[in-house]
């Protein structure tokens, strides 16, 4: 899996449960990157999305705690855990973290890159994207050049994470794994 975020110099995301800046090149990246593939997201940030329904053509889990949440379009996961075992079978590199601050800093450890687009600003802000120039294990790869699109100064960068978390067993176990549970006897 790998996250893909709009972050500003403080790392902010979003305030009121919508994004902080909409840049057109920003979105074209996003939809180029995550096309044909799975978006993992948590509940809040599907309804941020226009008409709070799934982006067309990609599969969509939701990350919720509520027990009701119940959308047409959507898988559910329940935990974290879930959330991984339901991509684990997946390309990982077709899997996308998307949002928002309390998923992001649930699942990065398990994201192998990231797709940054930093934003020159700090705008008021009460979601954060984790600080990844503070995480040893992220380091940046690549850095485009500096673009401005209406007023906003931004950059892409491309970090990698040295030491990905290893998802938990999903409980989906090979023939040869069962066997291992077979009761034998030493002689």
């Amino acid at each position: 899996m790998n996250a893909v975020a709009a972050a500003a110099a403080n790392w902010g995301i979003g305030l009121d449960n919508r994004l902080l800046f909409h840049i057109s090149e920003d979105l074209r990246r996003f939809r180029a990157l995550t096309a044909g593939g799975t978006l993992v997201m948590g509940r809040k940030t599907l309804d941020s999305l226009p008409g709070g329904r799934p982006l067309p053509g990609r599969r969509c889990v939701i990350l919720t705690r509520d027990p009701a949440f119940d959308r047409p379009g959507v898988e559910t996961a329940r935990s974290p855990e879930e959330a991984l075992a339901l991509t684990a079978g997946e390309d990982p590199d077709r899997v996308w973290l998307c949002g928002g601050g309390e998923v992001y800093a649930l699942l990065l450890p398990f994201c192998r890159a990231c797709r940054l687009t930093r934003v020159f600003a700090a705008p008021p802000c009460d979601a954060f994207f984790p600080d990844l120039d503070r995480l040893e294990q992220w380091r940046a790869v690549r850095r485009e050049a500096v673009r401005t699109e209406g007023g906003l100064s931004f950059q892409f960068i491309d970090f990698v994470n040295s030491a990905p978390a290893v998802p938990p067993a999903s409980g989906h176990r090979s023939q040869a794994d069962r066997r291992n549970d077979l009761p034998c006897r030493i002689y």
